[in-house]
């Protein structure tokens, strides 16, 4: 077993509301420095960035999930995670299929800069990313699941975007993972506020939109750093766990 310091919600400039600082390099050494040895890339419905995180990760401890911040029909924000690039690149596409044929506007929600491991400029991403695919939350779920994801809504303490905000409650029957809070509080006070989570696992993470606010707060004992792995840990099972 080995403890992995995990941010599983982090940006990039691809993200138009994260800052220009947010490029593959810049993430990385701010994770090592923290301490952070195992980060998730989770941009809006897009993942053009996740390669280039990962190999600037090459030659550090620093482990990189594959994954998506995809927003859904009913406007949750859910994290979408993945063990390789072949499985996000086929999520990415479903994703595609769904999203509305509309152009970013810069000037009112920013750039989305597709770049390489060093930093450079690529291309800008030109459809918006900040919108709703035409995905319901159950579709989201057992979509990232039939590719041997794992999914977790995202911020569900927050006003907004929120599984709890826009639904008001996690629907039985879907298959959710477990379910992400804010760093604005601690889980034993978002069970309290939150009754309707109570039976859930939690992870905390930073939805990291600029450096400052890469988090690590969870800490995973797990046999590797996979998806299967983060299954059992937040469950508690087969010697793996989780402690934020």
């Amino acid at each position: 077993m080995q403890l992995y310091v995990a941010d599983l919600h982090v940006h990039t400039v691809l993200s138009p509301c994260a800052e220009i600082e947010m490029i593959p390099g810049w993430i990385v050494r701010a994770a090592v420095e923290k301490g952070i040895n195992l980060l998730a890339i989770t941009d809006h419905n897009a993942s053009a960035n996740v390669a280039a995180v990962s190999k600037a990760a090459r030659g550090t401890e620093l482990t990189v999930l594959p994954g998506m911040e995809v927003q859904t029909r009913e406007e949750v924000h859910m994290l979408c995670l993945f063990d390789t690039l072949d499985q996000l690149e086929a999520w990415q596409a479903q994703v595609d299929q769904h999203m509305p044929a509309l152009e970013n506007k810069i000037d009112l929600f920013g750039e989305q800069f597709v770049v390489d491991e060093a930093g450079e400029f690529i291309r800008r991403e030109t459809r918006l990313l900040l919108t709703s695919a035409d995905l319901s939350l159950k579709q989201a779920v057992e979509g990232v699941v039939a590719l041997g994801g794992i999914a977790i809504p995202a911020h569900v303490d927050r006003k907004a975007f929120s599984l709890i905000a826009n639904l008001g409650f996690v629907p039985p029957d879907v298959p959710v993972a477990a379910l992400e809070i804010t760093r604005h509080l601690t889980p034993a006070l978002a069970r309290q506020r939150f009754p309707q989570i109570d039976a859930y696992p939690l992870v905390q993470n930073g939805d990291a939109h600029r450096l400052e606010e890469l988090l690590g707060a969870n800490r995973f004992m797990l046999a590797a750093a996979t998806v299967r792995e983060l299954r059992l840990a937040v469950q508690n099972q087969e010697g793996r766990s989780l402690q934020i």
